[in-house]
């Protein structure tokens, strides 16, 4: 039996991204590790192991934000150490859109748009469709690619995109590409 906790990874951590999380944690039963957000992350990622594995459910949403630092920032940092820890499984993860200007990039395995339409393109901060296929640009995806995570999901500004993912909405998006992680990882 695996008891490692099982972890989605969110590259976001401002207001209104921990509220979008929040309500969709509360309709999915997952654990948020409140420490790592902020603008940015200020935490390290052996505290965020050690927060995770206090966590009393099996699924914990971990948000990590680098507060547009270029290329490796702390939220980065962090998430490197927990995505490389024996201690936990990485489901997947959450990277989230905007408007980096050192147009820093990650692949994605798909998007989706601030409709909900799943895409094979990537999307901007407003939750709309992009030009390129497969990549987005971010503030702290620079790491993604040369980490081992199983699928990662294209969003744009969680809690935003033109109000398409608000709390008052039920933060369909954020809803959506923790669930599509879930299906996916079995």
């Amino acid at each position: 039996m695996n008891s490692k906790k099982k972890v989605i990874l969110i590259t976001d951590g401002d207001a209104a991204a921990k509220q979008a999380i929040q309500t969709a944690a509360d309709n999915l039963g997952c654990h948020i590790v409140w420490e790592s957000g902020g603008n940015p992350t200020r935490i390290s990622g052996e505290q965020i192991l050690n927060f995770i594995s206090k966590s009393e459910k099996d699924l914990v949403l971990v948000m990590f934000d680098d507060c547009g630092f270029p290329e490796e920032g702390p939220g980065e940092s962090a998430l490197i150490e927990v995505v490389n820890s024996p201690e936990v499984e990485i489901l997947g993860a959450v990277a989230v859109a905007s408007q980096s200007y050192s147009h820093e990039w990650t692949r994605v395995d798909f998007s989706i748009d601030k409709n909900g339409v799943i895409t094979e393109y990537g999307v901007d901060k407003d939750g709309i469709i992009d030009t390129e296929i497969g990549r987005i640009r971010g503030d702290t995806v620079y790491s993604l690619d040369s980490l081992e995570i199983p699928i990662i999901v294209g969003v744009g500004d969680l809690g935003k995109m033109g109000g398409r993912d608000s709390v008052q909405l039920g933060s369909p998006i954020t809803k959506l590409a923790i669930e599509l992680i879930l299906e996916r990882s079995g």
